[in-house]
Parts: C-alpha cells; structure tokens; sequence
C-alpha cells in the first residue's frame, strides 16, 4: 500500500495498432493480483475503441473515473498537455495505486516518457515527485513481423496517420528502440523457429530491453509492473544502430545464428548527392534499420541525416557541424567531447560520414561497395561541387522511399 507521499508508478503501454496492447492491459486488469489502478487509454479516433473494450471486459467503469479516454490526437504530441491535467487531477483525489497507460498505435514513446519524467512546460500539473515511470513496454506484433521478412513488406499493416507527418514503420522503430520490456505477442501464429529469428532482430535493435513471448496478450504481472526498470538516461541510449556508433560491432550468437548483422560506414569525404539518393532509394530489402549523418558535396552549412525503418527511407538537413560554428563555440565542444579535435580536418573540420545498418541476411560487402562508389573521386574533389543537383531538400528530410500498402 502506497502513502500520500509515495509516488505513484507508472507502466506505458506503446505498440502498433492491433499489435495487442489492449488485450494485454486487460489481461493485467483481471489478473488475480490485486490492483488498484487508474487507466488511461488513448485512441487517434474520434471514437475511443479501446477504452470501451478496457471497460467492458475488465471491472473498472467510468463511472469512478479510473479509465480516462484521450482521443482524436496522440498523447506524445497534440494531447501531451491533456494528458497531464487529467492525471494531475487523480492524482488530487488519490485514490489509485497504480497508472497504467495505453498509448495511440503511432505514438511515439520518447515524448510520453519525457512528460512523465520531466514535466512539460505548456500543462500547469508538474507529475515530477507525483508520478514515477516505472517501466515501457512495447507490444510487437510476432505475425506481422514474420509476414514482413517473407515479404519484403513493410513491417506493419497500418495506414499513414491522420495528419500525414509519421508513418507508422517510423512509430514502430521508436517504441522498439526505446523500451524495457518487449513483449512479442500472438506467438501461437508464428513457428518457432522463426520467432527465435525475429527475437535476433529484436535483440540488435533493442540489446536492453528483457523480451517476454505472449499469446492473447496473456502476460505475468509481474513482469510489467512496479519492475523499477525504467531509466531514462539508459532507455535513449540503448538503441542498437547508436550502440553500433559508439561502441562497434558486437557479434552474438543468436544473431549471427539466424542472420542478423549491422555494420557502420564511415567516411572522411563527401559523397555525390545523386548517387548517394540513388543508393538510398534501393537499399536491400534485408536492410530494416539504418541511420546516421553524412556529408552530401555542396551542402558544407549542414551535416544530413539518414533514417530507415523497414521500406521507409528519409534524407536531409539533420544538424550542424562544429566546423560552422564561431570559434568559442566550437572551444566549448572540443572540451566536452574531446574526440571532435582527435579527428578534426585542418580544412574541412568535423565533417564526414557515420552511417550504421541492421539488418537480416543481406550482402554487406556489396553494399559496402555501393556505398564507396558514392564518395567522391579524387578527380570529384577538385570539381565545384555547388554545381551538383540537391536531391535532399533544403529545409527538412524527404521521404525517399515509402513503400505502397
């Protein structure tokens, strides 16, 4: 039994849409333990499906304000403020021990662990000291996965959201990569053989988070809740293509057992940005994650950036180099990352190319040799690179690649 002063723990629920999110909080809802919980569910619709489903399958009602229905907006954007005056509100009545939220199937989870963590500036209710995030569950749907590595599809059924800014490939990746607990659902559809392939690609993509296999979204408990897993710091590092950055390659048995690889390419020289753009619009089907920065000839102001999830691949204006930055500035980033001077080019500072892909039985060495063949020449060095087409945009990254549903 908590005290007033306690804080109240926190278990986020993100996953596709249909991935089994509320089955598995419903299950949780009429497990045998004893919980005395409020629910918040939240639904991009119109009309809060979910949030019916929660109430009529399980004992909780409206009636006693313990299932909040969000909808028509997501809670890690639009809603983020809502979402904060209903929780500040019970947590003024206080008559709960337990918060359990059910996320839109294209939130994304970093914004939602951010407002439960830190606050956001735009809700009057601060939930730091109030609510504790105890742990973030991802639900990923084993079927769906499976059908995407025999088809070379994307990796869920959904549609493009609403409001046409996030597809859910993009959503998807988020709530693996930035998770505790990834609970691989409907595993009675999918042989095991295979689900042990899909867990190796889970594993390269999200190295901490503990891997639960369920059916019907039927899961302990225990394994969700009060865990004290969450750590915020450790959660938005954890992601395997960053791991790769920072770290190199790690080779592990289950991985290398069923196929599953990643690499990084690094380069001190730009690449052609019309070869480059070609390359990106027809990376192998094998490939489902890679990401990075790179130097695109002609465009010195700005450091690019790449970003692929499953049949989704977008290019463009990520951040900024050291090097166009005035020199005080850049002295304040040589003293907190000494590594930027170790490397630094008399002439062309900072700049370079850092790329990483994941993926699952796909011909590296071919890959790397496309992607070689996108560096400048020694004869394209000396050329006036402002001549050369802008594939990428100017202003944001453009989608490439999408695949058709």
């Amino acid at each position: 039994m908590l005290s007033n002063n306690d804080p109240i723990p926190v278990t986020v629920l993100s996953g596709s849409l249909g991935a089994g999110k509320t089955t598995t909080l419903n299950h949780i809802l009429e497990s045998e333990q004893e919980l005395n919980a409020a629910v918040l569910v939240n639904d991009m619709g119109e009309v809060n499906v979910d949030a019916d489903l929660v109430e009529r399958e399980s004992d909780l009602t409206q009636n006693d304000d313990e299932i909040i229905e969000m909808s028509n907006g997501c809670i890690c954007c639009r809603l983020r403020g809502d979402m904060l005056d209903e929780v500040g509100r019970l947590a003024d009545e206080r008559d709960f021990e337990y918060l359990l939220v059910e996320s839109s199937g294209i939130s994304e989870p970093i914004p939602v662990a951010q407002t439960f963590a830190r606050g956001f500036e735009d809700a009057d209710f601060d939930p730091t000291g109030v609510y504790e995030l105890d742990t973030m569950v991802s639900v990923v749907d084993a079927h769906s996965f499976w059908k995407a590595f025999d088809s070379g599809q994307v990796l869920t059924d959904d549609s493009i959201d609403p409001q046409g800014n996030r597809v859910p490939e993009e959503a998807l990746m988020d709530q693996i990569e930035f998770c505790d607990i990834l609970l691989l659902n409907k595993c009675d559809l999918v042989p095991d053989d295979e689900l042990d392939e899909i867990e190796a690609v889970l594993k390269t993509l999200q190295p901490r988070a503990k891997i639960i296999r369920t059916e019907h979204g039927a899961v302990a408990p225990e394994e969700i809740l009060n865990t004290d897993r969450f750590d915020f710091n450790r959660a938005s590092q954890s992601a395997g293509w960053k791991r790769e950055l920072q770290e190199g390659h790690h080779h592990e048995s289950a991985s290398d057992e069923h196929g599953v690889a990643s690499f990084v390419f690094d380069a001190d020289r730009p690449f052609h940005p019309e070869r480059l753009s070609k390359l990106f619009t027809g990376l192998p089907d094998g490939i489902i994650r890679a990401k990075g920065f790179f130097w695109s000839a002609g465009r010195e102001d700005v450091a690019m950036g790449l970003d692929k999830s499953g049949q989704s691949v977008r290019a463009g204006p990520k951040g900024t180099w050291v090097a166009t930055l005035p020199k005080a500035q850049q002295e304040r980033y040589f003293a907190a990352r000494p590594g930027i001077k170790e490397n630094w080019d008399e002439q062309w500072g900072d700049r370079g190319s850092e790329l990483v892909f994941i993926g699952r039985e796909f011909d590296q060495e071919s890959l790397v040799t496309d992607l070689e063949d996108c560096v400048l020449s020694d004869a394209e060095m000396d050329e006036n690179w402002n001549e050369y087409p802008d594939p990428f945009g100017r202003d944001e990254q453009r989608e490439l690649v999408l695949a058709d549903d």
